[in-house]
């Protein structure tokens, strides 16, 4: 038998090359820090594997005003998932947190949405990204801007377009249990 070809200039065959994906994380029911600090965890343990997280964020809610305020948070993840495969990670972690759909841009326990997958722009049925509604919300591109200005989305930085929004009512907390310094 043959042995197969082998190149020194060219690592071996990956199927999936780890990739950088951000995440937008949030709620508004219960202790929303330690559940966000809880899916982090999960998405660890899972294929998701935590680079960077912002703190977390006091909000005002977004789409749905007459609940209460929010917690949001954004945290960069490396992982060998493809953007579908971690779109389907995140929704089993909200599953197995107590998330339930009931009502659009309504009170939640946990969500957890995939932001930016590297430079990819998907748009399907289930999974558009750059997420569609991610630029019109200050209170995904503020955490978002603290871990990633530098991040391009629509040719222009995260910092510079967490500029063009009126921050006010969004308040950054101080270190809780859940956070880590990575």
């Amino acid at each position: 038998m043959a042995e197969p070809l082998k190149s020194p200039n060219h690592p071996p065959f990956q199927l999936h090359k780890p990739a950088l994906a951000y995440l937008g994380l949030g709620g508004n029911i219960g202790d929303v820090r330690a559940t966000i600090a809880d899916a982090l965890v999960l998405l660890e343990e899972k294929g998701a594997r935590l680079v960077r997280r912002s703190a977390d964020y006091e909000t005002p809610p977004w789409g749905k005003t007459d609940q209460q305020s929010f917690v949001n948070a954004c945290a960069v993840v490396e992982t060998s998932l493809s953007p579908h495969e971690l779109l389907a990670l995140c929704l089993s972690v909200e599953a197995e947190l107590g998330r339930i759909r009931f009502e659009k841009w309504g009170p939640r326990v946990i969500d957890i949405d995939v932001l930016v997958y590297e430079e990819r722009v998907i748009d399907t049925p289930d999974l558009i990204v750059p997420h569609r509604y991610m630029l019109d919300r200050a209170f995904v591109l503020v955490p978002l801007a603290e871990i990633a200005p530098d991040l391009t989305v629509g040719g222009t930085t995260i910092a510079a377009h967490a500029l063009q929004f009126d921050a006010t009512g969004i308040v950054r907390l101080p270190p809780g249990s859940g956070e880590t310094d990575r």
